[in-house]
């Protein structure tokens, strides 16, 4: 029997995870399962900063962004006599199992303690990458992308006044789902990842292409993590070769994390948040809760971390047929 279980939220801020802790909390305490929530992910696991969760606690939690419980990447918990201080941590407040809201590294993380000392987990997807394996949303991830698509569109205004070219650098160090997702959503002229080889050649052919058609401006969306390098050293490059327009860089940074989280977040999150207090219903243990077609999923752990999720090429095929 789970009686009493403990939250964290790990690594990179999505918004969302506090209507994904609003949900849990909620849902636990109505089956009578008790919740303590530990602060800055794993690290307020080793150091023990805690505090019991009741029904007020997550009170006008459902449309702030961010986390109250706060969010670390803990150094220490990549050893094992750590983990183990966490562990014993766990065991002295009587928490039969953990709740992990973060994406690839912190479910990879909870796997690893789960196998050291054979305590349950339970994983939910919080990523704005929305490149978690086992769900076809993550928490945070629609969210950041309005904010981009908006950033984006305020810039085409002043890029299409003054023949601009411009290169909006958005997150995505290893995978490029926000920048291709928003370049549909944005029209933009092409979208540089990390998942595909660029070439200036390739970007420059397009816009020639523009230009031909009458294209005043353009948008070149890039993803942080591309191999090639950063927003600023493509477009220096570019500009040596192509003198057509001015260019300009915009590196939208941290600014994609923060904010309210969406209608679709707060509804993803709070669907999330109760799969889990029903996975433990049903003793489902060592799963990540995820949505696919629309449906409750549960995935094992271990799979999740052997996997990552994928960019969509159905949408990069999109867009460069219809971005002209």
């Amino acid at each position: 029997m789970i009686k009493k279980i403990g939250i964290i939220t790990s690594g990179g801020d999505s918004p969302g995870m506090n209507a994904a802790i609003r949900s849990l909390v909620r849902s636990a305490l109505y089956s009578n399962i008790e919740c303590v929530g530990f602060y800055r992910g794993y690290q307020g696991l080793i150091e023990n900063d805690y505090k019991f969760l009741g029904l007020r606690d997550v009170s006008q939690r459902l449309g702030l962004g961010g986390t109250f419980l706060k969010s670390a990447r803990s150094i220490d918990f990549l050893e094992k006599v750590y983990r183990a201080k966490a562990y014993e941590n766990l065991k002295s407040h009587s928490i039969d199992l953990l709740v992990v809201i973060g994406g690839n590294g912190s479910i990879k993380g909870a796997s690893v303690f789960s196998e050291d000392f054979d305590f349950p987990i339970i994983g939910i997807p919080a990523s704005i990458d929305n490149d978690v394996f086992g769900t076809d949303h993550s928490i945070g991830f629609d969210t950041s992308l309005n904010t981009i698509t908006h950033a984006i569109d305020k810039i085409r205004d002043t890029a299409r006044s003054h023949n601009r070219l411009f290169f909006i650098e958005v997150m995505g160090r290893d995978c490029g789902n926000l920048a291709i997702h928003s370049g549909l959503a944005t029209g933009a002229c092409y979208v540089i990842t990390p998942e595909v080889d660029f070439s200036i050649e390739n970007l420059i052919s397009r816009l020639d292409e523009g230009k031909k058609l009458y294209k005043t401006s353009s948008i070149v969306v890039v993803a942080e993590g591309n191999k090639y390098g950063s927003a600023s050293k493509i477009a220096k490059d570019v500009g040596k070769r192509y003198q057509e327009y001015e260019i300009k860089v915009t590196i939208l940074g941290h600014l994609q994390r923060g904010g309210s989280p969406s209608a679709f977040d707060r509804i993803v999150a709070s669907r999330l948040g109760m799969g889990a207090v029903q996975a433990i219903k049903s003793k489902k243990f060592n799963v990540i809760v995820g949505i696919i077609k629309n449906d409750i999923h549960y995935s094992p752990i271990h799979s999740v971390v052997q996997e990552s999720g994928s960019i969509q090429n159905e949408i990069i095929k999109i867009n460069s047929v219809i971005s002209r």
